[in-house]
Protein backbone atom coordinates (compact mmCIF):
# COMPACT_ATOMS: atom_id res chain seq x y z
CA UNK A 1 0.00 0.00 0.00
CA UNK A 2 1.56 3.31 -0.81
CA UNK A 3 1.62 6.08 2.00
CA UNK A 4 0.60 9.78 0.87
CA UNK A 5 3.48 11.76 2.18
CA UNK A 6 4.26 15.34 2.47
CA UNK A 7 7.77 17.06 1.60
CA UNK A 8 9.87 18.50 3.96
CA UNK A 9 12.15 21.63 3.85
CA UNK A 10 15.56 20.81 3.83
CA UNK A 11 16.44 24.13 4.64
CA UNK A 12 14.44 24.43 7.92
CA UNK A 13 15.44 20.90 9.03
CA UNK A 14 19.43 21.23 8.19
CA UNK A 15 18.73 24.75 10.98
CA UNK A 16 16.78 22.85 13.27
CA UNK A 17 19.59 20.30 13.49
CA UNK A 18 22.21 22.93 13.62
CA UNK A 19 20.10 24.31 16.86
CA UNK A 20 20.27 21.05 18.52
CA UNK A 21 23.78 21.24 18.05
CA UNK A 22 24.61 18.93 15.10
CA UNK A 23 25.05 18.78 11.51
CA UNK A 24 24.60 15.92 9.12
CA UNK A 25 27.15 13.35 7.50
CA UNK A 26 25.31 12.10 4.43
CA UNK A 27 28.50 10.29 3.38
CA UNK A 28 28.70 8.21 6.90
CA UNK A 29 25.09 8.80 7.46
CA UNK A 30 25.81 10.04 11.01
CA UNK A 31 25.11 13.29 13.20
CA UNK A 32 28.09 14.92 13.96
CA UNK A 33 28.66 17.59 16.81
CA UNK A 34 29.25 21.04 15.36
CA UNK A 35 32.28 23.57 17.13
CA UNK A 36 29.73 26.35 18.87
CA UNK A 37 26.99 24.42 19.53
CA UNK A 38 24.68 25.36 22.77
CA UNK A 39 26.56 22.32 24.57
CA UNK A 40 29.11 24.44 24.64
CA UNK A 41 27.77 26.67 27.61
CA UNK A 42 26.96 23.99 30.32
CA UNK A 43 30.41 22.87 30.95
CA UNK A 44 30.73 19.27 32.70
CA UNK A 45 30.10 17.81 35.73
CA UNK A 46 29.42 13.75 36.77
CA UNK A 47 26.02 14.93 37.66
CA UNK A 48 25.02 14.96 34.32
CA UNK A 49 26.38 11.27 33.47
CA UNK A 50 24.22 10.33 36.37
CA UNK A 51 20.99 11.61 34.47
CA UNK A 52 21.74 10.40 31.51
CA UNK A 53 20.01 6.57 32.39
CA UNK A 54 17.00 8.27 33.31
CA UNK A 55 16.23 10.28 30.59
CA UNK A 56 16.62 7.13 27.83
CA UNK A 57 20.59 6.70 27.42
CA UNK A 58 22.44 3.69 28.51
CA UNK A 59 26.15 4.45 28.10
CA UNK A 60 29.46 3.70 29.03
CA UNK A 61 31.69 6.73 30.40
CA UNK A 62 35.63 6.80 30.68
CA UNK A 63 36.54 10.30 32.34
CA UNK A 64 40.33 10.97 32.68
CA UNK A 65 41.01 13.58 35.00
CA UNK A 66 45.13 15.00 34.98
CA UNK A 67 46.48 18.33 35.71
CA UNK A 68 47.83 20.87 32.90
CA UNK A 69 49.23 24.32 33.35
CA UNK A 70 48.09 24.72 36.86
CA UNK A 71 44.30 24.00 35.61
CA UNK A 72 42.26 20.38 35.79
CA UNK A 73 41.03 19.06 33.03
CA UNK A 74 38.92 16.43 32.03
CA UNK A 75 38.79 14.36 29.06
CA UNK A 76 35.88 11.91 28.65
CA UNK A 77 34.70 9.31 26.25
CA UNK A 78 31.43 7.53 25.89
CA UNK A 79 29.91 5.44 23.97
CA UNK A 80 26.85 3.64 23.92
CA UNK A 81 22.97 4.01 22.81
CA UNK A 82 21.25 7.28 23.23
CA UNK A 83 18.03 6.96 22.82
CA UNK A 84 16.80 6.37 19.30
CA UNK A 85 20.67 6.63 18.18
CA UNK A 86 23.88 4.54 18.77
CA UNK A 87 27.06 6.64 19.06
CA UNK A 88 30.28 7.96 21.17
CA UNK A 89 31.43 11.20 22.06
CA UNK A 90 35.38 12.94 23.14
CA UNK A 91 34.44 15.25 25.31
CA UNK A 92 37.81 18.11 26.39
CA UNK A 93 37.26 20.02 29.78
CA UNK A 94 39.22 22.17 32.26
CA UNK A 95 39.43 24.93 34.93
CA UNK A 96 37.52 22.61 37.11
CA UNK A 97 36.17 24.32 40.26
CA UNK A 98 35.53 22.23 43.34
CA UNK A 99 31.94 22.14 44.71
CA UNK A 100 31.92 20.92 48.04
CA UNK A 101 29.04 20.94 50.83
CA UNK A 102 29.38 18.26 53.38
CA UNK A 103 26.16 16.23 52.68
CA UNK A 104 25.52 17.58 49.27
CA UNK A 105 28.05 17.40 46.85
CA UNK A 106 31.38 16.41 46.53
CA UNK A 107 32.61 16.90 42.76
CA UNK A 108 34.14 19.15 40.34
CA UNK A 109 32.83 21.68 37.37
CA UNK A 110 34.31 21.54 34.46
CA UNK A 111 34.32 24.40 31.34
CA UNK A 112 34.17 23.18 27.86
CA UNK A 113 37.63 23.96 26.33
CA UNK A 114 38.40 27.33 24.48
CA UNK A 115 39.63 27.61 20.77
CA UNK A 116 42.78 27.83 22.06
CA UNK A 117 42.70 24.60 23.81
CA UNK A 118 41.09 22.36 20.86
CA UNK A 119 42.71 19.29 20.31
CA UNK A 120 43.16 17.26 16.81
CA UNK A 121 41.19 13.90 17.91
CA UNK A 122 39.94 10.65 16.23
CA UNK A 123 37.98 7.82 17.04
CA UNK A 124 36.29 5.03 14.96
CA UNK A 125 33.06 3.37 16.29
CA UNK A 126 33.26 -0.31 16.44
CA UNK A 127 30.11 -2.05 16.88
CA UNK A 128 31.50 -6.45 17.40
CA UNK A 129 34.30 -5.74 14.95
CA UNK A 130 32.58 -4.02 12.14
CA UNK A 131 32.99 -0.12 12.27
CA UNK A 132 30.02 1.65 11.99
CA UNK A 133 32.07 5.14 11.13
CA UNK A 134 35.02 7.25 11.97
CA UNK A 135 35.61 10.87 13.00
CA UNK A 136 38.72 13.08 12.79
CA UNK A 137 39.50 16.56 13.52
CA UNK A 138 40.14 19.83 15.77
CA UNK A 139 37.98 20.02 18.31
CA UNK A 140 36.63 20.07 21.73
CA UNK A 141 33.56 17.80 21.33
CA UNK A 142 34.12 15.08 18.82
CA UNK A 143 30.90 12.98 17.96
CA UNK A 144 29.09 10.62 16.10
CA UNK A 145 25.25 9.14 16.18
CA UNK A 146 24.36 6.25 13.66
CA UNK A 147 20.22 7.03 13.32
CA UNK A 148 17.88 3.97 14.32
CA UNK A 149 21.19 1.66 15.31
CA UNK A 150 20.34 -0.23 18.54
CA UNK A 151 23.21 -1.05 20.62
CA UNK A 152 24.50 -2.64 23.80
CA UNK A 153 27.22 -0.41 25.24
CA UNK A 154 29.13 -3.54 25.55
CA UNK A 155 28.80 -4.43 21.58
CA UNK A 156 30.99 -1.11 20.81
CA UNK A 157 34.77 0.13 20.99
CA UNK A 158 36.66 3.00 20.08
CA UNK A 159 39.72 3.33 19.05
CA UNK A 160 40.99 7.02 19.83
CA UNK A 161 43.59 8.69 19.04
CA UNK A 162 44.06 12.03 20.52
CA UNK A 163 47.42 14.86 20.05
CA UNK A 164 48.45 16.21 23.39
CA UNK A 165 49.86 19.84 23.31
CA UNK A 166 52.70 19.18 24.30
CA UNK A 167 55.20 16.14 25.80
CA UNK A 168 53.86 17.77 29.23
CA UNK A 169 50.55 17.66 28.84
CA UNK A 170 50.87 14.17 27.40
CA UNK A 171 52.47 13.34 30.66
CA UNK A 172 49.53 14.11 32.62
CA UNK A 173 46.89 12.62 30.26
CA UNK A 174 48.97 9.27 30.61
CA UNK A 175 49.09 9.47 34.46
CA UNK A 176 44.90 10.35 34.12
CA UNK A 177 44.62 6.95 32.03
CA UNK A 178 46.75 5.45 34.68
CA UNK A 179 45.07 6.50 37.38
CA UNK A 180 41.56 5.15 35.96
CA UNK A 181 43.19 1.74 35.68
CA UNK A 182 44.80 1.46 32.37
CA UNK A 183 48.07 -0.17 32.27
CA UNK A 184 51.03 0.68 30.06
CA UNK A 185 50.28 -2.44 26.95
CA UNK A 186 46.89 -0.70 26.64
CA UNK A 187 47.70 2.34 25.37
CA UNK A 188 50.72 3.86 23.06
CA UNK A 189 51.99 6.95 22.37
CA UNK A 190 54.46 8.75 19.59
CA UNK A 191 55.68 11.99 20.05
CA UNK A 192 52.85 14.12 21.86
CA UNK A 193 49.97 11.45 20.03
CA UNK A 194 48.25 8.80 22.60
CA UNK A 195 46.19 5.92 21.21
CA UNK A 196 44.40 3.41 23.14
CA UNK A 197 40.78 1.08 22.43
CA UNK A 198 37.97 2.25 24.97
CA UNK A 199 36.39 -1.20 25.23
CA UNK A 200 35.42 -2.12 29.29
CA UNK A 201 35.09 1.30 31.41
CA UNK A 202 37.98 1.20 33.94
CA UNK A 203 36.23 3.87 35.50
CA UNK A 204 33.26 3.72 37.98
CA UNK A 205 30.23 4.22 36.13
CA UNK A 206 27.02 6.48 37.52
CA UNK A 207 24.84 4.75 40.16
CA UNK A 208 22.17 5.43 38.17
CA UNK A 209 23.52 2.64 35.48
CA UNK A 210 21.75 -0.31 37.80
CA UNK A 211 21.00 -3.78 35.88
CA UNK A 212 16.79 -3.27 36.17
CA UNK A 213 17.16 0.25 34.70
CA UNK A 214 19.59 -0.73 31.66
CA UNK A 215 16.98 -3.25 30.68
CA UNK A 216 13.62 -1.47 31.29
CA UNK A 217 15.39 2.05 29.31
CA UNK A 218 17.12 -0.51 26.53
CA UNK A 219 13.86 -2.52 26.07
CA UNK A 220 12.57 1.17 24.76
CA UNK A 221 15.39 1.63 22.70
CA UNK A 222 15.39 -0.84 21.01
CA UNK A 223 11.54 -0.66 20.12
CA UNK A 224 12.24 3.04 19.05
CA UNK A 225 14.92 1.62 16.68
CA UNK A 226 12.78 -1.60 15.41
CA UNK A 227 9.98 0.93 14.44
CA UNK A 228 12.34 3.02 12.87
CA UNK A 229 13.47 0.23 10.82
CA UNK A 230 10.48 -0.92 9.78
CA UNK A 231 9.28 2.71 8.69
CA UNK A 232 12.19 3.69 6.75
CA UNK A 233 13.44 0.51 5.28
CA UNK A 234 12.28 0.81 1.54
CA UNK A 235 13.93 4.28 1.52
CA UNK A 236 17.74 4.65 0.56
CA UNK A 237 18.35 8.64 1.66
CA UNK A 238 17.56 10.71 5.06
CA UNK A 239 15.01 13.07 3.00
CA UNK A 240 13.04 9.89 2.15
CA UNK A 241 13.17 8.74 5.88
CA UNK A 242 12.10 11.67 7.52
CA UNK A 243 8.78 12.33 5.26
CA UNK A 244 7.70 8.64 6.15
CA UNK A 245 8.60 9.22 9.97
CA UNK A 246 6.91 12.70 9.99
CA UNK A 247 3.88 11.10 8.72
CA UNK A 248 3.74 7.60 10.50
CA UNK A 249 5.91 8.08 13.91
CA UNK A 250 5.72 12.05 14.28
CA UNK A 251 6.83 11.19 18.23
CA UNK A 252 9.74 9.06 16.37
CA UNK A 253 10.67 11.96 13.97
CA UNK A 254 10.67 14.33 17.22
CA UNK A 255 13.64 12.64 18.46
CA UNK A 256 16.02 13.53 15.80
CA UNK A 257 16.07 16.63 17.37
CA UNK A 258 17.07 15.47 20.29
CA UNK A 259 20.10 13.81 19.33
CA UNK A 260 22.51 12.62 22.08
CA UNK A 261 22.56 14.61 25.75
CA UNK A 262 19.70 16.72 25.80
CA UNK A 263 18.75 19.84 26.66
CA UNK A 264 16.36 18.57 29.56
CA UNK A 265 19.57 16.81 31.06
CA UNK A 266 21.62 19.75 31.49
CA UNK A 267 18.52 21.88 32.64
CA UNK A 268 18.06 19.40 35.25
CA UNK A 269 21.37 19.27 36.86
CA UNK A 270 21.96 22.56 35.40
CA UNK A 271 19.40 23.92 38.55
CA UNK A 272 21.26 21.69 40.71
CA UNK A 273 24.21 23.12 40.19
CA UNK A 274 22.84 26.68 40.63
CA UNK A 275 21.23 25.75 43.52
CA UNK A 276 24.57 24.24 44.83
CA UNK A 277 26.58 27.10 44.02
CA UNK A 278 24.35 29.67 45.85
CA UNK A 279 24.48 27.21 48.95
CA UNK A 280 28.22 27.62 48.57
CA UNK A 281 28.21 30.94 49.03
CA UNK A 282 25.37 30.92 51.65
CA UNK A 283 27.95 28.37 53.46
CA UNK A 284 31.23 30.66 52.96
CA UNK A 285 29.33 33.53 53.83
CA UNK A 286 28.29 31.75 57.07
CA UNK A 287 31.57 30.58 57.89
CA UNK A 288 32.95 33.91 57.52
CA UNK A 289 30.27 35.85 59.60
CA UNK A 290 30.58 33.36 62.15
CA UNK A 291 34.51 33.92 62.57
CA UNK A 292 34.15 37.63 62.62
CA UNK A 293 31.59 37.01 65.15
CA UNK A 294 33.42 35.01 67.39
CA UNK A 295 36.85 37.43 66.81
CA UNK A 296 34.75 40.08 67.69
CA UNK A 297 33.77 38.80 71.02
CA UNK A 298 36.68 36.84 72.37
CA UNK A 299 39.28 39.39 70.38
CA UNK A 300 41.00 36.22 68.70
CA UNK A 301 39.76 33.85 66.22
CA UNK A 302 38.96 30.16 67.50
Amino acid sequence: MSVQISSINNEEFNKAIELAGYSYDSIQDIFCSILNPWQRNVGYCRLYDEAAAPLGMIIDSEPIYFQYNEKKWMIGFWKGQYDLVTGCEIGVYNEGINLKIPGVINGTFYKCATDKDLLQMSCTLKKNGKTLFTRQGKHWWLTGFKLGEFSEPSELTMDVQITLKDKLMLEGFISGLKNAGYSNHEFSAIENTVRFVFDTPHSPQPITRTPTMDRIIQKKNEVLCTTYQEITSQFDNLEDKLIALKEQAPEIYQKIFKIGKTKQQFEIYGSILLVVITLIGAYVSSRLINGQGKKDASGKHN
